[in-house]
């Protein structure tokens, strides 16, 4: 690693949301990198370093997932167990703004590169640890993925995503990874708003399964007053709902119907044609619940009977939450997400933009780096 690499100057005239942050970038994989890609959409400085010889081991297995995560930064090479380019990658984080870090707790420790150390020298320093399950507890050095922090969050024992009749659970995208990057973005930016009033940084642990856990606040008060114990059980009473799912239409077309509103279930049952169940015996949603599974095959029969876009027009008449089931693929000509601006060329093809607009954002940016381009 060259010694002379260093950051960006701090333009003082620049106004996206995160000018003039440094970001010291020790990620890899997923959620660290989808973290620091945010980071460079909000206008910060992101220096990747990565281990030699070959870098983060996502340029390998996944180039297109590379790409897609790592615009915008700039890579740098150094192997931290050699003297020199841990000099090198110190004099750095002396002058940087926040460092992510994503290896196994105590590792940087280890290395003379802990909150403990670096603090000392930059006491504005926001340190953010980002590990599967913590830096405390009896799995702190547990290996893992996705799924397991899923699993050990009580995520996956309630089968949220389906994965009934023995077949493995699952979310197609990586949730619990995800949901960490945003919830750190969000302590991140907390640490930095917080360090203009104390004028001090912090070490930040940011556990991948505490993050899931949290998630499952919104779910926990109905199962503690249930008597549900199995997983089955609790699926039914968590996904089974009336007039809520999704259904296929006669033309193959999935749409999602969301009438959980009394005034939805009556809408849906009138535009549908349901007249046994437009009573007074199901007209309370604390009535219908237990008839859920009866009262779904019934919505289901009515749609099949119907193309989607039909469906989907007479359910928005009458004001119904209908939705059809866009195909990944097609999502940059999607009508609405067109139209909100979400999408932005990239050299993998359109990719979403960081979703909500802040003055000055970063709106175009270079592509992922080649691997230690920034320290020749």
């Amino acid at each position: 690693m060259s010694a002379a690499i260093g950051w960006l100057p701090r333009d003082a005239q620049a106004r996206a949301p995160l000018a003039g942050v440094r970001v010291l970038d020790f990620s890899e994989l997923l959620p660290g990198p989808f973290l620091t890609q945010c980071l460079v959409e909000l206008g910060a400085d992101v220096l990747k370093v990565e281990r030699p010889p070959l870098g983060d081991p996502v340029r390998r297995s996944s180039p297109a997932l590379f790409a897609a995560i790592n615009r915008g930064k700039r890579s740098l090479l150094a192997n931290l167990k050699e003297a020199q380019d841990r000099a090198a990658v110190l004099s750095l984080a002396h002058e940087a703004d926040v460092l992510i870090e994503s290896f196994r707790p105590g590792v940087f420790d280890r290395l003379g590169l802990g909150y403990a150390a670096l603090s000392a020298r930059n006491a504005r320093l926001v340190h953010l640890s980002l590990s599967g399950y913590g830096a405390t507890g009896p799995r702190e050095q547990w290996p893992g993925h996705d799924i397991n922090y899923l699993a050990t969050a009580g995520v996956l024992a309630m089968a949220i995503a389906g994965g009934s009749n023995g077949a493995a659970p699952s979310f197609g995208v990586p949730m619990a990874d995800l949901n960490a990057a945003v919830y750190a973005l969000a302590a991140l930016n907390a640490a930095l708003l917080q360090r203009e009033r104390t004028g001090r940084g912090q070490h930040l642990d940011v556990s991948i399964t505490d993050c899931s856990l949290h998630w499952m606040n919104a779910r926990l008060p109905v199962l503690r007053q249930a008597t549900d114990t199995d997983a089955a059980a609790q699926r039914k009473r968590v996904l089974q709902r009336p007039g809520y799912g999704v259904f296929r239409c006669r033309d193959g077309v999935l749409i999602t119907v969301a009438a959980l509103e009394d005034h939805f279930w009556t809408a849906l049952v009138a535009t549908l044609g349901l007249h046994a169940f437009a009573g007074e015996a199901h007209g309370k949603y604390r009535d219908r619940a237990a008839d859920a599974p009866t009262l779904n095959a019934a919505v289901a029969t009515a749609l099949a009977a119907l193309d989607g876009d039909d469906a989907i027009a007479r359910l928005l008449q009458a004001d119904v939450p209908v939705s059809e089931v866009a195909a990944p693929e097609g999502l940059h000509e999607h009508p609405q997400l067109a139209a909100r601006g979400l999408f932005t060329d990239s050299a993998v093809g359109p990719l979403c933009r960081f979703p909500v607009r802040l003055e000055a954002m970063v709106e175009a940016l270079p592509p992922s780096p080649r691997l230690g381009a920034d320290a020749a």
